[in-house]
């Protein structure tokens, strides 16, 4: 199959969270698997700071944004390893993407980010028909390119180059959903026909998450378990009943990992590499941790780490007052 990948982030090029290890790792297995495999993401100044500096082709993009159009890049790098089955495609822009941080700084979003992601997703669409790469599938993943699977039902609709495509969305955290007030509708470059509570309004504002989830083909999550969290209530955030209105199309996919990066007995990072067959490196790490973190050496007491953020939907909440009912501390 040919396979579009739409991120707005990925490993190694740029990352704020575990959306980026996932779509960073999912299209070279795909494309070890045979398929024709394009990543497409935002060329952002982290891409450049982190060593990538991909040339521009000769053709760019120009995309409406409410009164005014858009200019953009277009840059394209291949995966040396993987006999062109897998490019990754960046679209630039400057304006939108040469700042600081990938979503906002210091804890705020960026106040265009309406703008910035609607220009993504039209830049997408129109980059694949520039490079000549017609997809099978259109994976979008989270809020920033929800709007890609409106774009092919409206705009796109009767476009040849999109004519057998199917779209995919993935929602990593539905706690994340690109909310913003009724008056940016404009730059969507959809009718108001569209900001309906059927459609992407929600509580009057527009949802781009939402988009993604009343437009899209096939709708999937993290795990089997968060597939049907999401369907509640309590987890859903609103979105519940979208959600239970397209339970046919909704699925639950345990997030993997890359087996070459996550290997305990190559990874450069840990002091003592060790394996399923030889475990006493694990040990000795423990050790090194525990004394990194001035900690006493106690081997018997068990250590428990977790690379998170501390927001209330993660459960720290939970896990504390579990602690304190199990465990007798002194």
């Amino acid at each position: 199959m040919r396979i579009v990948i739409v991120s707005p982030e990925a490993v190694p090029f740029a990352k704020t969270g575990g959306l980026a290890d996932v779509a960073g790792a999912l299209p070279g297995e795909l494309a070890d698997l045979g398929h024709e495999v394009r990543l497409v993401m935002p060329l952002y100044r982290m891409v450049r700071d982190r060593g990538f500096d991909p040339a521009p082709i000769a053709r760019t993009v120009e995309v409406p944004l409410g009164e005014r159009r858009v200019g953009g890049s277009i840059h394209v790098m291949d995966d040396p390893g993987r006999e062109g089955r897998l490019k990754t495609i960046f679209i630039g822009n400057d304006e939108f993407f040469d700042r600081e941080g990938l979503y906002g700084v210091k804890g705020e979003d960026f106040p265009d980010n309406a703008s910035r992601f609607v220009f993504f997703s039209r830049a997408v669409l129109q980059a694949l028909k520039i490079v000549d790469f017609i997809p099978d599938i259109i994976h979008v993943n989270d809020w920033q390119s929800g709007l890609i699977p409106l774009y092919l039902r409206t705009i796109y609709n009767l476009d040849p180059h999109y004519r057998r495509t199917s779209s995919v969305l993935t929602i990593h955290n539905l706690g994340y959903q690109g909310l913003f007030w009724h008056l940016d509708m404009p730059l969507l470059g959809v009718g108001w026909e569209y900001f309906t509570p059927e459609g992407i309004e929600f509580y009057g504002k527009i949802n781009f998450l939402k988009a993604g989830m009343v437009s899209a083909d096939v709708i999937n999550t993290v795990s089997e378990t968060y597939a049907k969290e999401i369907q509640t209530p309590e987890q859903g955030f609103g979105l519940d009943g979208v959600l239970r209105s397209r339970k046919k199309d909704l699925f639950g996919i345990l997030n993997g990992i890359d087996m070459d990066e996550w290997n305990p007995e190559t990874d450069g990072f840990i002091p003592n590499n060790y394996s399923a067959d030889d475990l006493s490196g694990k040990s000795e790490n423990k050790k090194v941790l525990l004394s990194e973190y001035y900690l006493p050496e106690s081997m018997d007491v068990p250590l428990i780490g977790i690379i998170s953020r501390l927001a209330d939907q993660k459960g720290f909440d939970i896990l504390a007052d579990a602690w304190k009912k199990s465990w007798s501390w002194t």
